[in-house]
């Protein structure tokens, strides 16, 4: 009995923090008024998954599918997130869709609006936390998350 209460710890304290991830970075977008480039909102969707995860974990505690699932979400995301460090470090180039330099418009109007609009390149940081960019808390987070689950997976493995 222990052993279930201290997976559905594990899958409150993922739960929370990936809720508290999303909400400083929509605080940190809408109230504090910092556009974010299209890779921070790509790494929102990892959190959003994991949010519903932890749901099936905490009904199905005895069940560690949901762990293995999380363990990949948060592989990914610490993937992407490292991307996104790389790109703001010029260790990696920037994809197409953070520059807006796509050549598949056609439409001339279309065009004159993507033009007109201003699109938050991946490479440049304009919000920091201790000297931090937000892609580099992610990637740090998603690391610490990812080893806490492969732990957990671990010890249950070893029961």
């Amino acid at each position: 009995m222990n052993n279930i209460f201290e997976i559905k710890k594990i899958y409150l304290t993922i739960f929370i923090i990936s809720l508290l991830s999303l909400l400083i970075a929509l605080y940190i977008e809408f109230f504090l008024g910092y556009e974010p480039c299209k890779l921070c909102i790509y790494q929102r969707i990892p959190y959003l998954i994991a949010i519903f995860l932890t749901f099936l974990g905490m009904s199905y505690p005895k069940k560690l599918i949901w762990l293995y699932v999380l363990l990949l979400i948060f592989f990914s995301s610490f993937l992407l997130s490292g991307y996104h460090v790389g790109i703001e470090q010029e260790i990696f180039q920037e994809f197409s869709g953070c520059t807006g330099n796509s050549l598949s418009i056609t439409d001339k109007n279309e065009l004159l609006k993507l033009l007109n609009s201003e699109i938050n390149s991946c490479k440049n940081v304009d919000f920091r936390i201790f000297g931090l960019s937000l892609a580099t808390i992610n990637f740090l987070l998603s690391f610490v998350i990812f080893i806490l689950i492969l732990k957990v997976i671990s010890n249950e493995k070893n029961k």
